[in-house]
């Protein structure tokens, strides 16, 4: 009896088969790679530049609870708080006034403010100078929670970037993040990149918000207008 031939090819892969697969690969390595680990490490920033912001609004707590539960831009310099230069948007001067609280001024930049590394290395005038990454919410207040306390200050209205003083925001601004920080936040690289920034309620929270977000923020503050002093 003659034996039956199969027709059926072996189900292993040839060669060239193998050859095709791990050239794939290969070039699937060299597209993806370089992005992952810019994601991971732009990941790493962002976190902390979040926990610097924690710091930023713990210290406001901590200063609060010692003054009436006040917080510096509703004290007046006389009685050891930042009212008067807060309102010309002296943003220094408010965090001069938590030094103790803040423990180092490191924390008040964020990871990803390139232009503005190196940190101060103390808390004088000319040291903080361009080295604080955060903006100061003036009308933020311990009974109000909403209200936005600080900030990343990388902002735009109407696409045009807030520059350093005092800024006011209607309630329905176009306000949005800019490119400088924290950008591809949960989208893949080939795609459009997703702004998202950071923001200190007056509760001592800190949320990360996308430019969408940022402006329901700005609403829910019930203000007419919102007064931020911008670094």
């Amino acid at each position: 009896m003659k034996p039956r031939l199969s027709n059926q090819r072996n189900s292993g892969m040839t060669l060239f088969e193998v050859g095709v697969v791990i050239a794939i690969l290969a070039v699937l390595v060299v597209l993806f790679l370089p992005a992952l680990i810019s994601n991971g490490h732009n990941g790493r920033q962002r976190i902390s530049c979040i926990n610097n912001l924690k710091q930023v609004c713990l210290s406001y707590r901590i200063w609060a609870g010692d003054n009436n539960d006040k917080y510096p831009m509703f004290i007046s310099v006389t009685n050891g708080g930042a009212m008067e230069p807060i309102t010309t948007g002296d943003v220094a001067a408010c965090f001069q006034v938590m030094s103790n609280e803040l423990s180092t001024p490191k924390i008040l930049i964020c990871p990803e403010d390139k232009n503005r590394l190196p940190a101060a290395t103390n808390f004088s005038t000319s040291q903080l100078k361009n080295k604080i990454s955060y903006f100061v919410g003036l009308d933020a207040a311990d009974t109000q929670p909403q209200m936005l306390l600080s900030g990343d200050d990388n902002l735009a209205i109407d696409g045009v970037p807030v520059k350093s003083g005092l800024a006011q925001f209607p309630t329905n601004t176009d306000v949005a993040w800019t490119s400088g920080r924290h950008v591809s936040y949960k989208e893949h690289f080939w795609t459009p990149t997703h702004r998202i920034g950071n923001i200190g309620l007056a509760d001592g929270s800190v949320q990360q918000d996308t430019s969408i977000e940022l402006q329901q923020a700005f609403r829910q503050t019930n203000l007419a207008t919102n007064r931020l002093a911008i670094p």
